[in-house]
């Protein structure tokens, strides 16, 4: 009996288990398939959303990615490809090009020849006009018809030449005198306001026949020419022509005459107004730009040309 006093107390302690799948593993798994399902919605997001050129580029690329990066060709530099360096429309199925090969992007050229040669065609048609509504002129005005036979239209290497010419009984100035006859100022008032048509420039010259002249202090036929080139470009001027049109007036006094066979005909004193051509006009401002005037010097040789009594003759 008292043995049974001192037996031990055994105490049994049960643990429970993990409690199967009422556990939290189950959560790892969900969110391993909610992360997949993102991504798969996210590729399908993409490939729903990537161009069609994308789509060829990306897979020319991956089926020889070797091939494309170490020897170029097709997926290479395509615009249609998404590597860098494919150009920039994307959408694009044919390769990227130089952009000099570009025609948007190349630049022009001109022909400076064929440009001049058009302008000059041009000129030439505006000077052909010109004197076909001179003639027209002539023909219409009572004031011009009567001296038609004066009146000598013609074209030279500077451009348009309309002289003005003296008859034997009809004198264009009295005789060793540069003022104008009333008929010849008529005829330049009615002319004038016609060469406003165009934008060339204007050139006068004078002419003499060869008739000896020379007055005691050097007046002579140059002078003389000069004089009335220059009394005709006013009356050009009071007609209605432009002052600025003006580019040269000089006096050639008997040096290129009309008739070179008879140098006394009347027919060689005569007023030329040129109707200049681009190329007479840009030869004269070039030639004018390489001259350097000194003040004083001129200033006397224009005071020595004072022109002073004329002799008789004309």
């Amino acid at each position: 009996m008292a043995d049974e006093g001192l037996r031990p107390i055994i105490v049994k302690r049960i643990k429970k288990g993990g409690g199967g799948h009422h556990g939290g593993a189950w959560k790892i798994a969900y969110a391993d398939f909610v992360t997949a399902m993102m991504a798969f919605f996210l590729l399908m997001w993409l490939l729903g959303s990537t161009t069609k050129g994308d789509l060829n580029g990306i897979s020319e690329y991956f089926k020889t990615p070797l091939k494309v990066a170490m020897q170029g060709g097709s997926g290479s530099g395509d615009s249609s490809s998404v590597i860098p360096g494919g150009g920039k429309d994307l959408t694009r199925k044919d390769g990227q090009v130089k952009g000099g090969d570009d025609p948007a992007t190349r630049k022009k050229t001109f022909n400076l020849t064929a440009a001049k040669q058009a302008m000059e065609r041009e000129e030439t048609q505006r000077l052909q006009g010109l004197k076909e509504k001179l003639q027209q002129k002539i023909e219409s005005s009572a004031a011009l018809k009567k001296f038609k036979d004066q009146l000598l239209l013609d074209f030279t290497s500077e451009g348009l030449r309309i002289q003005i010419v003296d008859e034997q009984n009809r004198p264009m100035f009295p005789s060793a005198r540069a003022e104008l006859a009333g008929y010849t100022r008529e005829i330049l008032t009615e002319i004038g306001p016609i060469l406003n048509d165009v934008p060339n420039k204007i050139g006068l010259s004078g002419h003499t026949d060869a008739t000896p002249y020379f007055s005691e202090n050097g007046y002579s036929n140059w002078e003389l020419s000069a004089d009335r080139a220059n009394a005709s470009r006013r009356a050009l001027v009071q007609g209605g022509m432009q002052d600025n049109k003006v580019m040269r007036v000089v006096g050639l006094g008997s040096a290129v005459n009309l008739d070179r066979k008879d140098p006394f005909n009347p027919i060689n004193r005569r007023i030329s107004i040129i109707v200049m051509n681009k190329k007479t006009e840009e030869g004269l401002m070039r030639d004018a730009g390489k001259l350097e005037i000194g003040t004083g010097a001129a200033q006397e040789g224009a005071a020595e040309l004072e022109p002073g009594p004329p002799q008789a003759r004309r």
